[in-house]
């Protein structure tokens, strides 16, 4: 199985694909996708839509997995995080593909153990997990550890 894990956000959205077979991870892509912070709104949500449909395109997902909101101390940021990750739902639901939501602590601890993991941590287990990987940025690390996280709990979470 193909999965695509998705970090929103609307100045920089992580993204990660790998393939699950069984207990077996592997490392397919990942990268950021950057949008413009001087344009408007709905140009970005419009980049934002544009680069996932391509990179579903090249790679093929068979599920996706998305990181749930967690609420900032500033209401304008999340707000714009939550209409990010609105463009990107919508674009995983125009391809057809199931999607896998996870809150960030259950992610954190589903690679690192425990649900207070630093970014760092994160990193370093990923790269433990997928050997070898190169890791595009911060953002490509979180959606690789939200596709890990798919891979591993998907079959015992209801997916919503």
């Amino acid at each position: 199985m193909i999965i695509l894990g998705i970090d929103p956000g609307l100045g920089t959205t992580g993204w990660g694909v790998i393939r699950s077979e069984g207990n077996r991870l592997s490392h397919i892509a990942n990268g950021q996708i950057k949008t413009n912070a001087k344009a408007a709104l709905p140009s970005r949500l419009l980049e934002l839509d544009t680069a996932l449909a391509a990179i579903i395109t090249d790679y093929r997902p068979d599920s996706a997995a998305i990181e749930e909101i967690y609420v900032n101390k500033n209401p304008q940021s999340t707000l714009k995080l939550v209409q990010a990750r609105g463009a990107l739902l919508l674009g995983l639901a125009r391809a057809g593909l199931s999607v896998g939501e996870y809150a960030p602590r259950l992610i954190k601890k589903a690679i690192v153990g425990t649900g207070a993991a630093e970014k760092a941590q994160i990193d370093a287990m990923v790269k433990v997990l997928l050997p070898g990987v190169k890791i595009a940025g911060p953002d490509a690390a979180d959606a690789l550890a939200v596709a890990i996280t798919h891979a591993h709990l998907a079959g015992r979470e209801k997916l919503r």
